[in-house]
Parts: structure tokens; sequence; C-alpha cells
């Protein structure tokens, strides 16, 4: 089983990307999914993370009303709308299976993906 992040890029203060993270191999559909992300000099942080069937979401703070979290369980896809960004949501942004049906910012993480990089410019 893979983590396949992808979507990042470069984009200009206040401007919008979408990131998703398809699961590939013999995946199951009753995991939690999280987003993290890494910026450079900083630890990992959580961003998001939805319940295996989407009825239940936490997103941090830092993120909350810009950034939301999607899946799609007939694609095996997990998606991370981003809005409004800022030059400090800057960093790699990496997907992770949880080990539960739930995924938060205390949840165990079992499978990680490879990261994808997200710049925003002032």
């Amino acid at each position: 089983v893979q983590l396949q992040a992808s979507g990042g890029g470069l984009v200009q203060d206040g401007g919008s990307l979408r990131l998703s993270c398809a699961a590939s191999g013999r995946t199951s559909s009753n995991n939690g999914m999280g987003w993290f992300r890494q910026a450079p000099g900083k630890e990992r942080e959580f961003v998001a993370g939805i319940a295996w069937n989407g009825g239940l979401i936490n997103t941090a703070d830092s993120v909350k009303g810009r950034f939301t979290i999607s899946r799609d369980r007939t694609k095996n896809t997990v998606y991370l709308q981003m809005n409004s960004l800022k030059p400090e949501d800057t960093g790699v942004y990496y997907c992770a299976k949880s080990r539960t049906a739930v995924a938060g910012p205390g949840s165990d993480y079992t499978l990680w993906g490879q990261g994808t990089q997200v710049t925003v410019s002032s």
C-alpha cells in the first residue's frame, strides 16, 4: 500500500491549490486520513484530518476557514482544498493514514506519503 500526494506548487499570496492523496495497492477505506505539513526549520504539524466516512473532521486553528479536507472513498483519494494561502503556509505537505477510523492531531498514523511542496510567495 502506498500514498501518493500531488498538487503542490508555487502560488502567490491569496491564491489557491488543491492537494490530492491517492492510495494504491491493497487499501482499506475504513481508516481516517490526515494532512500534515512541515516548514523549513520547523517540526511537522497537523493540518486537517477526516474520518473514514467523512463524518468527523478536525482542522488546525491556523487553517480553519481557509482549508477544507474531503475524501472520495470510491477513488481511495483524500483532498485538501487550500484557499487564501499565505506565505506561512509554505512547506512540504504530507498525507497519512490513521490506524483507526478517525484522524486528529493525536491519532496514530501508520502510513505516510512522500510529500508535496507548497510555496506561497508574498
